[in-house]
């Protein structure tokens, strides 16, 4: 089947998500600047969590550039992705409003994990569609990226326990892997044509 579905729903999900975590920045109450200073824990897990989602926005458009057919096992893998994204509002506003705490953080970290779980069985349930040989595969590689995610957030999560500021800074450091887009599929397309 076709792919343009299964983007279009996946870009109005991203798109909720962030909006939902917008909304869930409080209003100060109070004039002055230093009325934002209470905010500012939610503000940096919210710009963290932004951050994230444009990630993943990104790197799925790209992703789903790169195939010409998905199928059932990729729409269900896409909403698996969807699904542990969808809660990034959710401990992003626990984490933000309990100041980097132990527990949020470890949860935020969990969240994160499971997303880059679910990214790599996305991307291998549209390879086993498209062949071994097909430019995602070839542009995938070994994943080197994603598999050094997901271990970076395996060890955050108990890190959180005993030092949060350290496990922010983990989350920090997967997002600057990752904040320059993908070019891996991007130079495969450019070869292809």
């Amino acid at each position: 089947m076709g792919k343009n579905r299964l983007e279009a729903f996946s870009d109005g999900v991203l798109a909720i998500i962030l909006t939902i975590m917008v909304l869930e920045l409080k209003v100060p109450h109070g004039e002055r600047l230093d009325a934002l200073q209470p905010l500012l824990p939610a503000f940096l897990s919210y710009v963290l969590s932004f951050i994230y989602i444009g990630i993943y926005w990104n790197n799925h458009h790209h992703m789903l550039h790169a195939v010409r057919h998905v199928s059932g096992g990729a729409l269900w893998a896409n909403l698996h992705l969807l699904f542990w994204l969808s809660l990034l509002p959710f401990v992003t506003g626990w984490m933000g409003e309990n100041h980097f705490a132990p527990l949020p953080s470890a949860l935020y970290g969990v969240v994160l994990m499971m997303a880059g779980i679910a990214y790599w069985i996305l991307a291998h349930c549209l390879i086993a569609e498209e062949g071994p040989d097909s430019l995602l595969a070839r542009a995938i590689g070994k994943d080197r990226k994603g598999v050094l995610s997901v271990v970076i957030y395996a060890l955050a999560i108990p890190i959180a326990f005993f030092a949060e500021w350290l496990a922010q800074a983990l989350y920090v450091a997967v997002a600057l892997i990752w904040l320059v887009p993908d070019t891996r599929i991007e130079k495969h397309l450019h070869a292809d044509d």
